[in-house]
């Protein structure tokens, strides 16, 4: 026989673990099934293991975060934001700390603090919790759901709330398999592809600077010669291309670019904080000072050791070169240089790579004051498997925080027609 439960969530990550919460706090009877041995990989992951729990930002800078989808996220916003999920953190013994960027972090500094304070929470509130359940398909019947199981085992349920992830980072558990199930039950699912994503560059030169990392500069993205958008602050040079948290915020555009087949650069300004007229006087000042040395010698004071060779190389020096001898039109080309360092994108690395998923269940199909599909009575929908993808620095875990607390807290109280 079936068990029966009044809701189930599939999924134990940030989503359905603060769905599992909210929903046991408000009395409700509450299953959490988890396909993995344990839960909450995802959240273990973040931040490079330290869990970038939001963003210390306004409401209007969260919801621009997400572009025009922003607006989806108002009234789960409304219900948890930021300073309401600190001082839930704090009330649970793990207070936070604001860093660079208003990126929120626990105090400890630890992802696993995070995750386990949420499944302490979900036990405490009363929530049941499976691990090692997977799920193989959900059923909609009269009075609600059958789902069942890989192995054969089933359960009904009046509710389900699905918060299974996107498709990046498999390993986590975020394989897509909910958006098969939300499909079935007759949701239109946007195309799914990376977003907060590494670049593929086709210059040969980036494995020269893999692993500098700059910070305080200013990408720009252009399609063609068009320029779409531009971020500032830090990216990493990697052996095929690069990343980091500016890269990662433009890499979603970039990747709609590329998507319809049109061809993407990046100019990157190294110098963001000076004028061209600004940073060719701070070069002529240089090139006096080190009048005597050889240009390879002589940018020691504008540029990251490893960047030099590449712009002398790029700009056509002698490196051998005394620094006096330098001519106004090459002089230029270094300014150039500095002031746009290019490069030819030519695809996202494999979205299993991704931060977030781009793409997913269309947010016209799902009531964004109650996370209720449109489509399904009783079907409740929750973090990443939503077509929602953010910028970098705890915008998208703030998302799923609230969308899961949303869900949570509409299905305990809704009463099914």
């Amino acid at each position: 026989m079936a068990s029966k439960k009044e809701i189930v969530i599939i999924g134990g990550g940030a989503a359905g673990l603060m769905a599992a919460i909210r929903a046991a706090e408000l009395g409700a009877s509450v299953l959490v099934v988890e396909k993995m041995r344990d839960l909450g990989r995802k959240i273990l992951i973040s931040g490079k293991g330290r869990c970038n729990i939001t963003n210390d930002c306004s409401r209007e800078d969260f919801l621009k975060a997400f572009g025009r989808d922003g607006r989806f996220l108002y009234s789960a916003w409304e219900k948890l934001d930021n300073e309401k999920l600190r001082t839930f953190f704090g009330s649970w013994g793990c207070p936070t700390v604001v860093e660079r960027g208003q990126r929120v972090f626990p105090e400890s500094q630890s992802a696993r603090e995070v995750r386990d304070l949420l499944v302490a929470q979900g036990k405490k509130k009363g929530a049941e919790i499976w691990t090692d359940w997977p799920v193989r398909e959900i059923i909609h019947k009269e009075g609600g759901f059958l789902i069942r199981s890989r192995r054969g085992e089933e359960i009904e349920t009046e509710k389900v709330i699905i918060a299974t992830g996107g498709v990046s980072y498999p390993g986590t558990g975020s394989s897509g398999e909910g958006h098969k199930w939300v499909e079935k039950l007759g949701h239109t699912i946007k195309p799914l592809r990376g977003a907060l994503v590494p670049l593929v560059a086709k210059e040969e030169w980036v494995s020269e600077l893999q692993g500098l990392s700059l910070r305080n500069v200013r990408c720009r993205l252009f399609q063609g010669a068009k320029e779409k958008d531009s971020d500032f602050g830090e990216m990493l040079f990697t052996h095929f291309g690069v990343s980091g948290p500016i890269i990662l915020t433009l890499s979603g555009l970039a990747g709609e670019i590329l998507a319809k087949g049109s061809p993407v650069t990046l100019k990157i300004d190294l110098k963001p904080a000076l004028s061209e007229e600004q940073l060719d006087e701070r070069l002529q000042r240089d090139f006096d000072k080190y009048s005597r040395k050889k240009v390879q010698n002589g940018l020691d004071d504008l540029l990251p050791q490893k960047l030099i060779p590449l712009i002398i190389k790029l700009a056509g020096l002698d490196p051998e070169k005394p620094m006096h001898q330098i001519t106004r039109a090459e002089r230029l080309k270094v300014l150039e240089l500095l002031k746009g360092l290019e490069l030819t994108i030519t695809e996202q690395r494999p979205i299993a790579e991704a931060i977030v998923t781009a793409g997913g269940v269309d947010l016209k199909e799902v009531s964004p004051q109650t996370m209720e599909s449109k489509k399904v009575s009783g079907l409740f929908l929750a973090g990443e498997i939503l077509n929602l993808a953010g910028w970098t620095g705890g915008y998208n875990l703030q998302a799923a925080f609230s969308t899961g607390w949303t869900a949570g807290e509409s299905a305990a109280s809704c009463e099914l027609g």
